[in-house]
């Protein structure tokens, strides 16, 4: 074969050729990303809504629908579009065909958002557009803990926040939890009737004297001056000294004296709580292509330095490491492959005998793998279980090539060739066999890139790895094998090979001893295969009917096997969703959580337990909403994320336990159990269970008494556990109704 014949002729140049894929490899390694899974590309646009204020249902009807009907008609390549209302809060997600462009799809959304606001409700104000994807899950939660509910919340949004965002790759939403500082001007409603004003008055005062104008420059002399105005009071104390109204006696009528300014907040929507104290959290979320390992490793390295400016007595703490969980995995798979290989190099070494021999194909074996790496990060792809177990997969498949090119050559010099002969003979014989077994591999993994969906970005980058590696590994065989056999493999010598045995080991005789045992033994056993193999040639039709019954007793066994997308995962850790009743208040909410926590912190041992994390209620901002995938509707939702060491129970054994004496003890609070981990949050594609079904209707109030029936049938089937509705509008209301007439008689109209 014309590529042995080059490298027998120019063997420096497939040594460096080698040496290259040393330092490529190992190069890739250290710079590739590593993560869970590959990055699974589906192109999803988010839209979010804010309206302080306004019910679900107004803005689903005045909002969410006219912003999805002019999508459909200025945005090219969508799928299909999603959306959800909540209280003061509306999230449209667009879901674009997999070929299409997301950089265009977000300057249409965003051009077309912009052209609608005219057509919406007074006052809303421009909605927020983000690229939305599966990988889009916290990889590591921040805490803040150790001051009031507001300093903390202002600490996270203002001081930690903007900090943490210079880590590469890390995309940091609005801190979960603690109140939102705003100024507040608390009236007097007595002086206020005593002096004749009305809450109208105050807010005029305060608009009028509150503004922030441009006031120029002043040239006087040689000099230019900065002029600078008090328009706009900068402490509390000149927001008390606005005049609202001067009395004709001649006093002056101000803020304070009908009112207070206080450093306030916005009323409470979100909870969180470490412990049963109350804290803030930031989650901290990987975006692109960059490493899981390299944000969570960034993020820690910026906290020392951040908290030299921050107050003392704030406590920063990591509570969930999405890192530690995704370092578990590539070391097992990695700590797999090793040991296979390293079992897969001892085979070797008991067949051939030959330590040269076995060091050449333990060397070609680990030059595939990294040249596998180095293609892998050129083309994108990262580190992950995926490719890392289609490398695993390929060692014992790599063995062939270097294996069976050594053992021909090794026959050919125990023939009695010289060495370039026998090796350029030995190569030459098995180079179009080999070349056929390779294509075969390979092309078994061709069809899975014409998957769809998840699968096909999670298994194509499995599949690429196999296919590198073994095209690696036969170019390997057919160039630096041969190569590092004329150096290495000498010509035998006849006297020996006639020996009890063909190889011998002067300084390793025990190993030349249990080798020459291990021939001899292995030689009675292919002895024993033939004549078995003679027997059942002699019987051909009972060993036909012996091997079909057994693949028939083997079928019956098919409907006992559990189908699942993927393994289930125990990351040692679980949420439990909770949801009170309809209207229930956020502080009702925390109440009612204080009392399952105990509930856990029985059922879990002391030992076993780090930690538990409650996220009452709704984020304040929309970003964190869009982001949510556990379901929560309300105030009346609460997540409660239990952490737990590593020498623990197996997880599912807490679950089933909690969710027993929840159903018992906690009677009309609904209980499910969204992905805790990265696997199945990824897999689940911000959905809070493996299995979504979505009614469409134009009737409502139908389209959820079809879900109800729907629902107490699928209670039926066995091992189905957890039952909820999402979208259901878990909200109590009261509807003023206008009277124009009655209100005309009165003076007053609906505007304030």
């Amino acid at each position: 074969m014309w590529i042995v014949n080059l490298a027998l002729r120019r063997p420096y140049t497939f040594i460096v050729l080698a040496i290259f894929i040393l330092i490529a490899g190992v190069l890739s390694i250290i710079s590739t990303p590593k993560d869970i899974f590959p990055s699974i590309n589906i192109p999803v646009i988010s839209v979010i809504f804010n309206y302080g204020g306004m019910a679900p249902r107004d803005l689903e009807q005045h909002l969410t629908t006219v912003c999805e009907r002019v999508l459909t008609t200025t945005v090219d390549n969508i799928e299909h579009i999603e959306s959800e209302s909540l209280f003061g809060i509306a999230v449209v997600k667009i879901y674009l065909q997999p070929t299409a462009s997301v950089p265009r799809g977000i300057a249409q959304v965003t051009s077309v958002s912009q052209a609608i606001l005219r057509q919406l409700p007074s006052g809303t104000t421009p909605p927020l557009v983000l690229s939305y994807s599966a990988t889009n899950v916290p990889v590591l939660r921040v805490g803040l803990s150790g001051l009031s509910e507001q300093q903390l919340n202002d600490l996270g949004l203002n001081f930690v926040r903007p900090q943490l965002i210079t880590v590469p790759g890390v995309s940091v939403p609005y801190p979960y939890g603690g109140k939102q500082k705003y100024v507040e001007v608390d009236l007097n409603y007595k002086a206020l009737q005593g002096y004749g004003l009305t809450p109208y008055d105050v807010v005029n005062a305060i608009t009028a004297q509150n503004l922030t104008l441009p006031s120029g420059t002043e040239k006087i002399g040689r000099f230019e001056y900065l002029v600078g105005l008090n328009s706009s009071p900068d402490t509390l104390e000149k927001l008390n000294a606005i005049p609202i109204k001067s009395l004709p006696n001649g006093t002056t009528i101000y803020i304070r004296d009908v009112a207070n300014v206080v450093n306030g907040s916005i009323p409470q929507t979100n909870i969180v709580r470490f412990n049963g104290q109350r804290a803030t959290m930031l989650d901290i979320q990987k975006t692109g292509t960059a490493s899981t390992l390299d944000i969570v490793q960034g993020v820690k390295n910026k906290i020392p330095d951040l908290k030299q400016t921050l107050p003392k007595a704030l406590g920063i703490s990591m509570l969930s490491d999405q890192s530690v969980f995704v370092t578990g995995a590539i070391d097992g798979v990695v700590r797999e492959a090793v040991i296979a290989a390293c079992l897969t190099a001892i085979m070797i070494l008991l067949f051939l005998g030959d330590w040269k021999s076995t060091l050449i194909t333990a060397i070609s074996i680990p030059l595939a793998i990294l040249a596998s790496i180095a293609v892998l990060s050129a083309i994108g792809e990262t580190l992950n279980i995926m490719t890392l177990g289609g490398l695993a997969l390929a060692v014992g498949i790599l063995v062939d090539d270097a294996t069976v090119t050594i053992e021909n050559i090794d026959r050919h010099l125990v023939e009695g060739k010289p060495t370039v002969d026998a090796i350029r003979d030995g190569a030459a014989q098995i180079a179009v066999p080999a070349l056929v077994s390779t294509l075969c591999i390979c092309i078994v993994f061709v069809p899975i890139f014409f998957l769809s969906g998840v699968a096909k970005y999670l298994f194509s980058p499995l599949a690429e790895a196999v296919i590198f590696a073994m095209v690696a590994s036969y170019i390997l065989s057919r160039t630096l094998v041969p190569t590092l056999a004329m150096y290495w493999i000498k010509k035998h010598d006849k006297a020996s090979d006639q020996g009890k045995g063909r190889k011998s080991f002067p300084r390793f005789a025990w190993f030349s001893r249990f080798h020459h045992w291990f021939e001899n033994q292995f030689e009675k056993f292919r002895e024993g295969y033939r004549d078995l193999l003679s027997f059942g040639l002699r019987n051909a039709g009972k060993l036909v009917a012996i091997v079909l019954g057994f693949t028939v007793v083997t079928m019956v066994l098919f409907p006992f096997l559990g189908q699942d997308f993927f393994p289930s995962v125990d990351a040692g850790a679980f949420d439990m969703h909770v949801r009170m009743k309809a209207g229930t208040r956020i502080e009702e909410t925390a109440r009612s959580v204080d009392q399952i926590e105990q509930m856990i912190r029985q059922l879990i041992p002391a030992n076993q337990l780090q930690g538990i994390v409650d996220n009452l209620g709704i984020p304040y901002s929309g970003i964190n909403t869009s982001y949510n995938n556990t379901g929560t509707m309300s105030a009346a939702d609460g997540d409660i994320l239990v952490s737990l060491h590593q020498n623990h129970d197996p997880t599912n054994k807490f679950v089933q336990a909690i969710r027993t004496h929840t159903q018992h003890d906690f009677v009309g609070i609904g209980v499910w159990f969204p992905p805790a981990d990265m696997v199945a949050q990824i897999l689940n594609f911000g959905l809070p269970a493996p299995i979504d079904i979505q009614i469409t209707g134009a009737d409502q109030e139908a389209n959820f008494q079809f879900a109800s029936n729907l629902m107490n049938q699928i209670r039926q089937i066995p091992g189905a556990v957890v039952f909820g509705f999402r979208n259901r509008i878990m909200r109590l209301s009261w509807t003023l109704r206008w009277t124009a007439r009655k209100h005309r008689s009165l003076a007053l109209t609906p505007n304030p």
